[in-house]
């Protein structure tokens, strides 16, 4: 049975045709779009010069003008990174600011400090999960994500590859609201 009983309106679809302006990065210069296989793509050059109030993601882009409190996130995504323990990409949500929001890390392998959901909440970041698998990143592969966000219930589900099962999934009620965006810790 589904979260919801009815699909959520769509509230914005992005393909990068209109360049950046719809985005926020904490570090300009790391990001840029290209072209990849005929489609334009959002690609972080490396580590944003970026220093977080609390021990949390160094490099950030979030969607500007658009607050979700529920939600449904779909993408298709690849790390460019070479296999390593915190080989990893980012998705930010419910972000109310530098210092409160949610963020998954999905890491390569499981840490404390990797592949895992956390929350910053004024004070350096916090693991809401305790997971034991890492994501499994294949070299030059596109991935699925999918990231479902009830506020009601307070649930956090994030799926990887497989769209049936969650990789991931906790409840918490701690931000309710926010941008939602993309990066990766270092």
């Amino acid at each position: 049975m589904p979260l919801h009983a009815d699909p959520w309106p769509l509230v914005f679809k992005e393909d990068f045709s209109k360049g950046l302006e719809n985005w926020q990065p904490t570090d300009q210069k790391k990001w840029k779009i290209i072209t990849v296989e005929d489609s334009q793509v959002y690609e972080l050059l490396g580590k944003s010069n970026y220093k977080p109030p609390h021990r949390s993601p160094h490099s950030i882009s979030l969607r500007k003008d658009v607050l979700v409190g529920s939600f449904e996130l779909t993408a298709r995504i690849q790390t460019t990174q070479t296999t390593r323990g915190h080989r990893d990409l980012c998705f930010f949500f419910n972000y109310q600011g530098p210092a409160k929001f949610y963020y998954v890390h999905l890491g390569e392998k499981p840490d404390p400090h990797s592949s895992q959901i956390f929350v910053v909440n004024d004070a350096p970041r916090a693991a809401l999960t305790k997971s034991k698998t890492g994501i499994p990143w294949k070299d030059g592969t596109w991935h699925q994500i999918k990231i479902v966000r009830d506020v009601k219930s307070g649930r956090i589900d994030i799926y990887f590859d497989d769209m049936k099962k969650p990789a991931k999934s906790v409840v918490d009620k701690t931000f309710t609201w926010g941008q939602i965006g993309i990066g990766s810790f270092d």
